[in-house]
């Protein structure tokens, strides 16, 4: 017996596999991006967060990575995926169980008449069996099944990769967005308690009939607008916090503060290639097993064309009377084979096999999608980057052109040689190109934070080694 199935077991390994095996599609890429800069680092494997220079975002982004609830989720996923993974490729071996059974029956006088002499009635029946159940893989279904199983639990880890791509990414970019406000709003309320300061010089004035009503209500003006912008960004800096304390993981509040904006550090703009983006990129790793599932998956339909053979056994004891059911008499065993195959399904099979090979397809255009998005990504944070760089250096410079223009219009005024009214463009011009300068400087590091996620890269993994804690809270029972 133990020949016969060590020898079955060579059979079932030797055997071949149905379907096409797995090759990586040739991919056409660039040969390098348009918008990279010239002296780019080579940072795209660092905890980049960390460059930033804030310990306070360092310490919001690794309580992300602990709490985050779809975080979790897709930790659960993988564990999810591997159980499917166990519960496929168990079918390889054998399976073995046992099952008893212990009856007592009393038959009818009249059935009782047809007995032999030597049975009795009421009967009693005792049995103790093994048994052994094993399918022969020798077309291959079982492990194209289990390979298309392995690739979906790879792909659930891309996922979970890719998730915490985007929870750093959105963690740091919602708290350059935060600074931002904060720092709109402190432009606000500066300009606004030096338009107030200005509002009471000019009621003193009018009292003492100096200026005219006119230049009066064109001083509340300019006022009345900066205090009308004050309570839409206290609004935005709420809504913020809240978006932040999603990612945490907490229940809305209030979030601490680091670094101002102007004091937040410009990380490196990393470099690299466009083939590191296949290595790099969760979501195009992701897309690859996602291929690689797929296309197990035409093996395993077409091995329905092939008998499904199975070898069955059993081996325990049976007995009428239980101090006799470990006895030697008491033996019983079996063993058999039996196969069985299509003939006529009507295209059932074939309709199968059609299925998996149009999902095959599917999921390498999807994959060429992927890589073709990914280099669109970096291309664009990379433009995006630099033209905001740009952008900001000529922000800077109209902002102080346009101090120097209120300056002068404030000295040409109280000198008599003006109307207020030049007075009031100046401001009117002033306090938009500052609040609009604090976003321009926002977006500028948060460009940078999209061209690290657009990149991948190594750091995601020393991020993922931060989320110890919540694989040990989905892990435990």
């Amino acid at each position: 017996m133990r020949r016969l199935i060590l020898t079955l077991m060579a059979v079932l390994l030797a055997g071949c596999m149905i379907g096409p095996n797995y090759h990586r599609p040739a991919v056409s890429t660039p040969h390098s991006f348009r918008f990279e800069e010239k002296y780019a680092r080579a940072t795209t494997n660092t905890a980049w967060w960390k460059q930033f220079n804030d310990p306070v975002l360092d310490s919001l982004i690794a309580e992300a990575l602990v709490n985050n609830k779809s975080l979790e989720t897709a930790t659960a996923n993988i564990e999810q995926a591997a159980g499917v993974v166990m519960q496929t490729r168990a079918t390889l071996f054998p399976q073995v169980g046992y099952s008893g059974s212990a009856e007592r029956q009393r038959l009818s006088k009249s059935d009782a008449l047809l007995l032999p002499v030597n049975i009795p009635n009421p009967i009693s029946s005792f049995q103790l069996l093994a048994g052994a159940n094993w399918e022969l893989d020798l077309w291959g279904r079982i492990r194209r099944l289990t390979e298309s199983a392995r690739a979906n639990l790879f792909a659930t880890e891309e996922a979970r990769r890719g998730v915490i791509l985007s929870l750093v990414g959105s963690v740091a970019s919602s708290y350059i967005e935060l600074r931002t406000l904060d720092k709109q709003l402190e432009i606000a309320e500066s300009s606004l308690r030096t338009y107030g300061e200005s509002v009471k010089q000019f009621e003193l004035k009018f009292q003492h009939g100096q200026i005219s009503q006119m230049t009066l209500e064109q001083a509340k003006s300019q006022y009345e607008t900066a205090e009308a912008a004050i309570p839409p960004i206290k609004s935005q800096i709420v809504q913020s916090e809240n978006a932040i304390c999603v990612l945490l993981g907490r229940n809305p509040g209030e979030i601490r503060r680091g670094e101002s904006l102007p004091h937040l550090t410009l990380p490196a703009v990393p470099s690299g290639l466009p083939s590191q983006l296949l290595e790099q990129r969760p979501d195009i790793m992701q897309a690859e097993q996602n291929l690689i599932a797929a296309n197990a998956q035409i093996g395993a339909a077409k091995a329905l064309y092939f008998p499904a053979i199975s070898l069955t056994g059993s081996f325990g004891t049976a007995s009428s009377d239980l101090s006799n059911l470990f006895t030697g008499p008491a033996r019983i065993w079996s063993y058999a084979g039996s196969f069985v195959g299509p003939i006529f399904t009507a295209g059932a099979i074939a309709g199968q096999v059609k299925q998996a090979e149009a999902s095959r397809n599917a999921a390498l255009s999807s994959y060429e999608n992927t890589i073709i998005g990914a280099f669109r990504d970096v291309e664009n944070a990379l433009s995006t980057h630099a033209q905001l760089l740009a952008q900001l250096q000529a922000q800077k410079r109209l902002v102080e052109a346009l101090r120097q223009y209120e300056r002068l219009a404030v000295m040409l005024y109280d000198g008599g040689y003006t109307q207020y009214l030049t007075v009031l463009y100046a401001e009117a011009q002033l306090f938009p190109a500052e609040l609009n300068y604090a976003q321009i400087e926002g977006s500028a590091l948060a460009s940078l934070v999209a061209i690290y996620q657009a990149m991948g890269g190594g750091w995601v993994c020393k991020a993922d080694k931060l989320t110890e804690a919540v694989r040990a809270r989905v892990s435990s029972p």
